[in-house]
């Protein structure tokens, strides 16, 4: 399997596999968790969860 190591592994994940781009929490502080915008419609949110739903499962 895929070994993800810290939260850039993780985003670069979701990226590869769900097609979501998220951004790591070093930013904002935070290095072990990533960020994920919500600017946009309600409909590609739940769209993006079911990605990342299937892409985790």
């Amino acid at each position: 399997g895929i070994r993800i190591e810290n939260a850039s592994d993780f985003a670069m994940y979701l990226l590869e596999n769900a097609n979501v781009a998220t951004v790591t929490g070093e930013a904002f502080g935070n290095p072990n968790c990533i960020r994920i915008s919500y600017a946009a419609s309600e409909s590609e949110l739940r769209e993006a969860a079911v990605r990342i739903k299937s892409a985790l499962a």
